[in-house]
């Protein structure tokens, strides 16, 4: 069960008592209490969560081969209720645990789901297990709404899609390529979800795993972009389904930025104008437009966070501008030097460029700042 005041507050606008903007705003000064306090809580849960699942683990491999496939099954289904029931039993007194407990519960639903199919030898479909795993975390978030079990979902869907989609094509070039474009716009989704305006810890989990994702998906999809393999490789009914799959991938990431960020979601969309332009592009070292594509995507992003206030997105914007001066300078001009002249030109590229660009951010939030002030 959720917190009781989280219960009650969502019966006060259910019953039309205050209006869903209000609640966000009480859920959001919530979240700020005991803020000195919440990250030793969250250190010392994390690690417990951590250190109680690997000795669960260690536990049942040691008397996995020695079990019955009856006994096996059945401990599976004890692994998976126990931190469930748990996490009931400790929502009234410490909601934290609740979570931390309600998080492994999810994460041993997972490692149950696999571990099922391995005892009675079902058949060999293994997206069909994150599927069954993300279903699970869906229910879970129906129930509990906190931001564990919104990570597993932001996490596990779009895990069961990409491993439905690189099952069905065996993993092909094209695919990967169709599948990044789709995994840069929704980290993009989750990273721009915490707004000024729309505060509260499940957007805010949603912006963490975007920040997190959205640098990894970007290198992943410049690496499908090597080569320039072309859409239509094939006739028939191959190619429109390839087709159809690539535009999901790009509107289904841009209908959630909608549902998330309302009349917001045209910045999205200029996003998504940028990387289709961006995988018009040779990916060779040599080409300056790369660079400069990737540059003026950076300075749209840190105008971005001016923008909507945000000093997350202006601090990400300078950190890829920087890494796109660092990957330009090695790959055309270091070679090209000297050797005492090259080590010269890179001390000062990082002493007057990192000045620069630190003079540059500071000032920049110092503006966000002052907005929200």
């Amino acid at each position: 069960m959720a917190a009781r005041w989280e219960y009650r507050l969502q019966k006060w606008v259910n019953a039309g008592l205050i209006d869903a903007g209000t609640a966000e705003r009480i859920r959001a000064h919530e979240a700020e209490q005991g803020q000195a306090l919440r990250w030793p809580i969250r250190l010392a849960l994390s690690l417990g969560v951590i250190l109680l699942g690997t000795g669960v683990l260690l536990f049942v491999s040691a008397r996995w081969d020695g079990l019955s496939p009856a006994l096996r099954f059945l401990l599976v289904l004890l692994l998976v209720s126990v931190f469930h029931v748990a996490g009931a039993f400790a929502a009234e007194h410490f909601e934290n645990l609740a979570i931390a407990l309600h998080a492994l519960g999810t994460v041993t639903l997972g490692a149950g789901i696999f571990l099922t199919g391995q005892i009675f030898n079902l058949a060999e479909h293994w997206p069909g297990g994150v599927m069954l795993w993300a279903i699970g975390a869906w229910l879970a978030w129906v129930v509990r709404r906190d931001v564990a079990q919104t990570a597993f979902v932001a996490l596990l869907t779009p895990a069961w899609l990409a491993s439905e989609w690189l099952a069905a094509t065996e993993s092909s070039k094209l695919a990967n390529r169709v599948l990044a474009e789709g995994l840069v716009l929704l980290s993009l989704t989750y990273f721009t979800a915490w707004m000024a305006e729309k505060l509260g810890p499940l957007r805010r989990t949603l912006a963490i795993i975007g920040a997190i994702t959205i640098l990894p998906t970007l290198l992943y999809f410049i690496f499908t972009q090597q080569g320039h393999y072309h859409f239509y490789h094939t006739e028939g009914e191959a190619t429109l389904f390839l087709l159809v799959v690539r535009v999901l991938a790009w509107v289904a990431p841009l209908l959630l930025a909608v549902a998330v960020r309302k009349r917001a979601a045209w910045m999205n969309l200029c996003a998504a104008a940028w990387l289709a332009v961006f995988g018009l592009l040779r990916m060779e070292s040599g080409n300056v437009l790369v660079y400069l594509w990737v540059a003026a995507g950076a300075g749209g992003l840190i105008a971005w966070g001016v923008t909507e206030s945000h000093r997350e997105r202006i601090d990400l914007g300078f950190l890829v501008f920087g890494v796109t001066v660092l990957v330009f300078y090695f790959s055309n001009v270091f070679d090209k030097l000297g050797r005492a002249a090259s080590l010269i030109s890179l001390g000062l590229l990082f002493l007057g460029g990192g000045w620069a660009l630190e003079r540059a951010r500071r000032r920049l939030v110092a503006k966000v700042k002052r907005a929200q002030s």
